[in-house]
């Protein structure tokens, strides 16, 4: 699962990093920032994925971290409710199949 959560990472730096760099102030070093600034924390049924630019931290996403879930799939991909949350209408994508991600959240369904 660390494998495919570094793959989730990388795709939204790159995505951050596309949006970016259509900017007239782009600066690679922006890039590096925010990638750095991409944190997950591990709770009891998710992975939290953490994102801060400048002064604001939020919550990107959720990743569900197990098999034991009722309605979810292992490595599914939920969009944040509130900080501690996932919204569970449904996933976005999951880690181990397909996804396709912003740099802002997960896609919208």
């Amino acid at each position: 699962m660390d494998t495919e959560m570094n793959g989730l990472l990388e795709a939204i730096a790159n995505d951050y990093l596309a949006c970016r760099s259509r900017s007239e102030y782009f600066n690679p070093d922006d890039v590096d920032v925010f990638r750095e600034s991409l944190k997950i924390e591990e709770g009891r049924k998710y992975l939290k994925i953490i994102k801060k630019l400048g002064s604001q931290t939020c919550v990107w996403g959720f990743v569900v971290k197990g098999d034991d879930d009722k309605k979810f799939q292992k490595g599914d991909i939920l969009k944040a409710a509130s900080w501690a949350a996932p919204a569970r209408n449904k996933a976005r994508g999951n880690i181990f199949e397909f996804f396709d991600v912003r740099w802002t959240g997960p896609n919208y369904l």
